[in-house]
């Protein structure tokens, strides 16, 4: 065991795995449904309130009556697609985390909202021209590594309608300035990612010549080590407006977050509205 623990204590190669998932771990898969439901946390879903002041930004920017299929990616368990119903949409949603998409169809038949959930991965996604928006919202963009990245805008491009838009939030290398790497570690009875006495060890590593970092979580329990890590890619603008253009869209507006702020270079988010070349609409 000492000698696994000493191997997973060097940093990482660039998107290497953990061995535990956010999404699929029955503990810890409990712990992120508690945290999109807690209307206050900005946690794995931003506070309620700001969840209903985005939806009804998306809807001014990209309106149900143009825009009526919507597709919302890593949906979690439904608070963004209810909003999104309210407005007006025909919508359906993706998660990966079947507690969540559990959670979200019962809450949907509870309130008689016709939603249609996907228990699947983006990297799977394959739908082809039912939707006229589809949104990724919370930097979860930021999380896959440089292909999935690319097999996500493509599968995205082929679920669009010619003219439909994507709405996609990521953060920018200002996001983790200043940031320095650092190991440290803590002792829990039970934790968000393990249910048992456990020692934590905690690390946070700076991969800059990829605006990439990562946060990583050793859990050692008597009997196991386990570890989860969890990447976040920033982008500047010209990295993410080339990715877009290889997928084939076109970028309509951008914005300095998903609530419509103005764009500054020295921003630490961007929100990109892209388009699926065919409309006639001019870019920016």
């Amino acid at each position: 065991m000492f000698t696994q623990l000493k191997t997973m204590m060097n940093k990482p190669a660039l998107y290497e795995k953990g061995t535990k998932e956010l999404w699929t771990d029955e503990h810890i898969s409990k712990g992120m449904l508690e945290a999109h439901l807690n209307p206050n946390w900005d946690a794995a879903t931003r506070n309620h309130e700001t969840v209903r002041e985005i939806s009804k930004w998306i809807g001014s920017v990209a309106p149900s009556e143009k825009y009526h299929d919507l597709l919302d990616l890593g949906c979690g368990p439904g608070i963004y697609t209810e909003e999104f119903y309210k407005l007006g949409y025909q919508v359906s949603g993706i998660d990966f985390s079947e507690r969540s998409i559990n959670y979200a169809l019962c809450s949907a038949q509870e309130k008689n909202f016709p939603i249609t959930y996907y228990h699947q991965n983006f990297l799977t996604l394959d739908l082809k021209e039912q939707f006229d928006l589809v949104t990724l919202i919370y930097y979860d963009f930021c999380t896959l590594s440089t292909e999935d990245r690319a097999t996500t805008l493509k599968n995205i491009y082929t679920a669009l309608r010619t003219g439909g838009l994507l709405i996609v939030e990521v953060h920018t290398p200002q996001h983790f300035a200043g940031q320095k790497e650092y190991k440290d570690w803590e002792y829990a009875e039970k934790s968000f990612f393990c249910a048992e006495p456990h020692l934590c060890l905690n690390s946070f590593y700076r991969y800059d010549e990829q605006n990439t970092i990562l946060h990583q979580h050793i859990i050692v329990t008597e009997q196991n080590i386990e570890s989860v890590n969890i990447w976040h890619h920033t982008f500047t603008k010209d990295e993410f407006s080339h990715d877009l253009g290889i997928a084939g869209f076109k970028i309509k507006d951008l914005y300095g977050s998903i609530i419509g702020a103005e764009y500054h270079d020295n921003g630490k988010e961007m929100c990109f509205i892209a388009q699926k070349e065919g409309d006639t609409n001019d870019s920016i």
